[in-house]
C-alpha cells in the first residue's frame, strides 16, 4: 500500500473512530439503571450532599463493598456539573476513553499503527462496552485503569527511569481503589505471562517489581485510611450482621477472595463455561473472529513462542481462566480485559491472507450483521418503543445506507470493508438501543419515574417516604428524588415525617396501612418491571401489561 491511500485509509479510521466515540456518549442522558448504578449514583451523591468523602453510605447506612476511586469521580463531578445524570455517567466514559487511547499506544508499540486503530475501532463498537457506558457501574473505570497500566509497566521494561514504573503503579493502585486486588490479575498475568513465555527471567526478576509494589502499597494508602476511619476503629457497627468487621480486611481478602471461594459474606453460583457464552454476546458483533483469532495466534506461535507477544494473551487468558473458576461471575466482569480482545482480534484480521479464511470471514460477519439488523427490526415491531422518532429513524436508516454503499467505495483491502461494515452494524444496533430502546425501557423502572414526578409535582416540598418490601429498595428513587427520602417496612415501622407527607408504595402494603387506621388518598400510579431482567413476554407490547407491577404515589394525612 502506497503512501497516498495509507493517509487515505488512515483518514477514514480516524473518523469512524470519531462515530464510534460519539456512539459511546450516546446513552449520556439516559435514566440511570438500577440496582448497581443507581445505588453507586446514590452513595456519590450522598458523599457531595453530607460533605463526606470518607464514608460511604447506602441506604442511610454503612456500606461495605466497592473501594472508594469510582465515587469519589462522580462526586467530583458532581461537585463541579451538579448531580445530574450525565454528570454521574460522564467520568466514566472519559476513563473508558482513556483506555482507548492506551489500547491505541499498546496495539502500536506492539505491531503498527493500523493495527492499533483497528484495535480501538474493535474495542469501542464491543456490545458491552457500549452497554457499559449507559448502565455505568465500575468497569468503565476499571478498563481504562488497567489497560493504561499494563501499558506503562511495558514502557517500564526499556526505561532507564522510574517514570513509566510510577506511572503503571498508579494506575494499577487507582484500579485496585476501584475493584480490589484482584484487579492486579490482567496487569501481572500480561506482564508476567509474557516474560515467562519469552524467557526473559532477567527482566521478570527485577527490583523494579519491588519498587512498584511497594508505590501501589503508598498509593492505596487513601483507600485504606477511610476504610479505617469508617470501619476498623468502629467494633460496635453492625456490618454484614456482624460486629468487629475490619474493613482493610474486608479489602484485602473478603472483597475478592471471598467471592472466588464463596467463603465471604457475598455469595454467588459459579459456572465454568459462564464466560464463554457471555463472551459470545458481549463481545459482538467481533466475538466469533476473536475466537478464531486466539486460535490462530496459538497455533501460530506456539512452536515459535520467544518471538511473539503474549501481553495480549496472557492478560485476557489469566483474568478468564480466574473468574471462571470463581463462584461469583457477572457478565461485565470479562470488560476490563476486552483491550486484550481488541488487538487480538484486530492482529488476526490484518493478517489473514488464505483465501479459504477470508471467505469464512466474510460469510459469518454477514451473518452476524443480518441477524442485529433483525434483532432492530424485532425490538421495534415488538417493544413499539414509544421514543422511537422520526430523527431517528432517519439516522438509522442514513447509517444502513452507508452500510451498505461505502465500505466497497472507501476501502483497499478485503478486512477493511469486512470492518467497516460491521463498525457500522455496531453503531447502528447502540444507536437504536441508547436512543430509543433504553429511554422507554426506563419508564418501567417506577422509582426514578416516581422520583422525577415529584420534583415537578411537589410544590409545597411535603416529606416523601417508600413503603418498601424486603431487599427492594429504591436507589433510583433515593438518586433522583431533589429532598430527603424516609423508608418504612411493608407494616409501616420506621422513622416518618410529619404529616401530611407523600408515600410511595405497593398497593398491598398501602391497603395493609389503611386497615391500620392510616388516612390515605391516591395520587398517582406507576408502572414497574424489573428492567434488568427481561422476558419475551414483557418485551412483546402485546402481552407487556399482564407482566407489569402497580406501584402508587399517595398522600398520608
Amino acid at each position: 500500500m502506497d503512501e497516498s491511500n495509507t493517509a487515505n485509509t488512515y483518514k477514514w479510521l480516524y473518523i469512524f473512530i470519531g462515530l464510534v466515540v460519539l456512539l459511546n456518549f450516546s446513552g449520556l442522558f439516559v435514566t440511570i439503571v438500577a440496582p448497581d448504578g443507581a445505588l453507586y449514583a446514590g452513595i456519590a451523591k450522598s458523599m457531595v450532599l453530607r460533605n463526606n468523602y470518607i464514608d460511604l453510605f447506602a441506604e442511610g447506612r454503612d456500606w461495605l463493598d466497592k473501594p472508594h476511586f469510582p465515587f469519589w469521580m462522580a462526586a467530583l463531578s458532581f461537585k463541579c456539573l451538579g448531580i445530574t445524570t450525565w454528570a454521574y455517567k460522564l467520568p466514566a466514559i472519559l476513563f473508558l476513553l482513556m483506555g482507548a487511547r492506551y489500547t491505541y499506544l499498546f496495539a502500536k508499540s506492539l505491531y503498527n499503527k493500523e493495527i492499533a486503530l483497528w484495535s480501538v475501532l474493535i474495542l469501542l463498537t464491543a456490545q458491552h462496552i457500549v452497554i457499559s457506558n449507559q448502565d455505568v457501574r465500575a468497569e468503565p473505570y476499571l478498563t481504562g485503569l488497567i489497560i493504561a497500566s499494563v501499558y506503562h509497566f511495558y514502557k517500564s521494561l526499556t526505561s532507564k527511569t522510574i517514570l513509566h514504573i510510577t506511572i503503571a503503579s498508579g494506575f494499577a493502585a487507582c484500579a485496585l481503589m476501584t475493584k480490589g486486588m484482584f484487579a492486579l490479575i490482567p496487569i501481572g498475568g500480561a506482564i508476567v505471562g509474557h516474560l515467562s513465555i519469552t524467557k526473559q527471567w532477567r527482566l521478570l526478576f527485577h527490583w523494579r517489581w519491588l519498587l512498584s509494589a511497594l508505590l501501589i502499597l503508598i498509593f492505596i494508602l487513601p483507600e485504606l485510611y477511610c476504610l479505617r476511619e469508617q470501619f476498623d476503629l468502629h467494633p460496635e457497627k453492625t456490618v454484614f450482621g456482624h460486629h468487629n468487621v475490619s474493613g482493610i480486611k474486608f479489602f484485602f481478602w473478603d472483597s475478592q477472595f471471598g467471592r472466588f471461594f464463596n467463603t465471604g459474606p457475598i455469595k454467588g453460583h459459579g459456572d465454568p463455561t459462564f464466560f464463554v457464552h457471555t463472551t459470545l454476546w458481549a463481545f459482538l458483533p467481533w466475538s466469533l473472529l476473536l475466537f478464531a483469532g486466539v486460535f490462530q495466534f496459538i497455533k501460530k506461535n506456539r512452536k515459535n513462542a520467544q518471538q511473539a507477544e503474549w501481553y495480549s494473551m496472557c492478560g485476557f487468558a489469566l483474568t478468564f481462566l480466574v473468574f471462571s473458576a470463581s463462584k461469583f461471575q457477572l457478565p461485565f466482569y470479562t470488560n476490563i480485559i476486552f483491550p486484550f480482545y481488541a488487538i487480538i482480534t484486530a492482529q488476526y484480521l490484518y493478517g489473514v491472507v488464505q483465501a479459504k479464511s477470508i471467505k469464512a470471514i466474510h460469510i459469518i460477519q454477514t451473518v452476524i450483521i443480518s441477524l442485529l439488523m433483525l434483532l432492530v427490526i424485532a425490538l421495534q415491531y415488538f417493544f413499539n418503543p414509544d421514543s422511537f422518532n422520526w430523527l431517528t429513524c432517519l439516522i438509522l436508516l442514513a447509517l444502513f445506507v452507508v452500510m451498505l454503499i461505502l465500505p466497497s467505495r472507501l476501502t483497499l483491502t478485503w478486512y477493511q470493508r469486512v470492518g467497516v461494515r460491521t463498525i457500522l452494524a455496531g453503531i447502528i444496533v447502540n444507536l437504536y438501543l441508547n436512543l430509543a430502546f433504553y429511554p422507554s425501557l426506563l419508564k418501567y423502572q417506577s422509582g426514578s419515574e416516581a422520583a422525577i414526578w415529584i420534583n415537578q409535582n411537589n410544590p409545597g416540598k411535603l416529606p416523601v417516604v417508600q413503603c418498601i418490601r424486603v431487599n427492594d429498595y429504591s436507589y433510583p428513587m433515593e438518586f433522583y428524588l431533589d429532598q430527603p427520602l424516609y423508608t418504612i417496612t411493608e407494616n409501616g415501622t420506621g422513622k416518618l415525617p410529619s404529616k401530611p407527607f407523600l408515600m410511595y408504595g405497593y398497593p398491598n402494603n398501602i391497603e395493609f396501612l389503611k386497615a391500620q387506621g392510616w388516612q390515605i388518598t391516591p395520587v398517582k400510579t406507576f408502572q414497574r418491571y424489573w428492567i434488568t431482567r427481561l422476558k419475551p413476554a414483557f418485551l412483546n407490547q402485546r402481552t407487556r401489561k399482564s407482566t407489569l407491577e402497580q406501584v402508587e404515589l399517595v398522600m398520608v394525612k
